[in-house]
């Protein structure tokens, strides 16, 4: 990727482009108002398992042959009926206030580099303007509000076009995080942003985005909204709407599978898997695929990193149901070791995110696009042509990496 004539004609101005997530994390983090980069950041209690899910793949090593090599490689696959042409899926992450055009523009991106793009229903556009981009577009759900709501919303995604539901069930969400938690305002009216204006005043570049657009960071969630209503709640309100809601069985999991099939026939995800019973019970459920995934360090503090749990769970059901994983993923030869251990394609967060912050639609193609470089790089080097070559014998995992929990005897 060749950086843009705009660059070009003005060496002066900062190039565009990035070639790492690192790059891209600090581009976001010098543009983006503290509280808002915080959020990003942000995970639960100590950050234990923010630290491993990155750490855990620094562990794994590749062994590259010297010749041999293949001059035509693919990393082209199938995931829950759709092709896609890396196996990198953008990740469904709530309320996007890191760039006015937010979810829309992380779609349009997914679309013109051939991936899926995932939709949370707390995202601050609707799954029809994020549809009308042409994108492949998965809808996630939360076990939020009582059976009619989610079949209500399961119905809206389904005639607005998304090809598949993920629910999101392991969010458990501990308020208490060691380096304090980042202020999230209920609303974005005058006298807040009067109140931060000390803090949004020091990133004037964030702020010029919204103000050319016309607009003022969204938090509240349109697809959350109920028939009749013109606007969604806020982040509080959903917040509080997921609090009050009784927690899912495993029958609850597999009513929600079902209803989604009678709606539209399309496959369901479970993600937030991390345990190989679990694993199990959701092959039980009917569930097609299954996220290997700790909710990027969100959910509870000291969860094993997701990629130690990955070979366990699929050499159990990764004959059954598609493996995939999220968590720490900041480079291709991440995603091969990933593949290589089982899992079918990665998801991504907050690497897209910071793409999402320090360029909008472009930097999130960037990011898709470091992804790729670096995917083909570690398949050039390991002497295969294809992802589906890929097997645990091309990666060098220590004694004791794995964490198979709640395997049966």
């Amino acid at each position: 990727m060749s950086a843009g004539p705009e660059w070009l004609a003005n060496p002066w101005k900062q190039n565009p482009w990035f070639e790492s997530v690192a790059v891209a994390q600090e581009r976001a983090r010098r543009r983006l108002p503290a509280p808002v980069y915080g959020a990003l950041v942000a995970g639960s209690e100590r950050g234990q398992t923010v630290d491993d899910n990155q750490a855990a793949f620094s562990e794994i090593g590749l062994s590259p042959h010297v010749a041999g090599h293949q001059a035509h490689r693919t990393m082209s696959r199938m995931l829950m009926g759709q092709e896609i042409s890396l196996p990198v899926v953008i990740s469904p992450t709530g309320v996007q206030a890191v760039h006015p055009d937010g979810e829309v523009a992380v779609a349009r991106a997914a679309a013109a580099r051939g991936t899926i793009m995932g939709l949370s229903n707390f995202a601050s556009k609707s799954v029809e303007e994020v549809t009308a981009t042409g994108a492949t577009t998965f809808f996630q759900m939360y076990w939020t509000g009582d059976r009619d709501v989610m079949v209500q919303r399961m119905q809206r995604a389904h005639d607005a076009g998304a090809l598949g539901l993920i629910a999101t069930l392991d969010w458990s969400f501990s308020m208490g995080r060691d380096w304090g938690s980042p202020e999230i305002p209920e609303k974005v009216d005058l006298r807040t942003m009067v109140r931060m204006a000390p803090k949004v005043l020091t990133r004037p570049r964030w702020l010029y985005q919204f103000g050319r657009a016309g607009a003022i960071p969204d938090l509240t969630a349109p697809n959350l909204a109920r028939p009749g209503e013109t606007t969604g709640p806020t982040f509080f309100a959903a917040y509080y709407e997921w609090m009050t809601t009784p927690p899912p069985s495993w029958d609850d999991v597999a009513w929600m599978r079902e209803q989604w099939h009678q709606i539209s026939g399309r496959p369901f995800m479970l993600k937030g898997v991390g345990r190989v019973d679990d694993a199990l019970r959701a092959v039980d459920a009917g569930v097609a695929a299954l996220s290997v995934s700790n909710h990027g360090g969100n959910n509870l503090d000291g969860t094993p990193a997701a990629i130690r749990l990955v070979q366990p769970i699929a050499e159990r059901v990764g004959g059954q149901v598609e493996v995939v994983m999220d968590g720490g993923v900041r480079r291709g030869s991440d995603v091969v070791k990933a593949v290589a251990l089982g899992a079918r394609a990665v998801l991504i967060g907050r690497a897209y995110l910071w793409g999402l912050a320090a360029n909008g639609q472009a930097g999130v193609e960037n990011v898709l696009d470091v992804l790729r470089s670096g995917i083909d790089s570690a398949l050039l080097g390991l002497g295969v042509a294809s992802l589906d070559e890929l097997t645990p014998e091309h990666v060098l995992v220590p004694d004791g990496f794995h964490r198979s929990i709640g395997a049966p005897d």
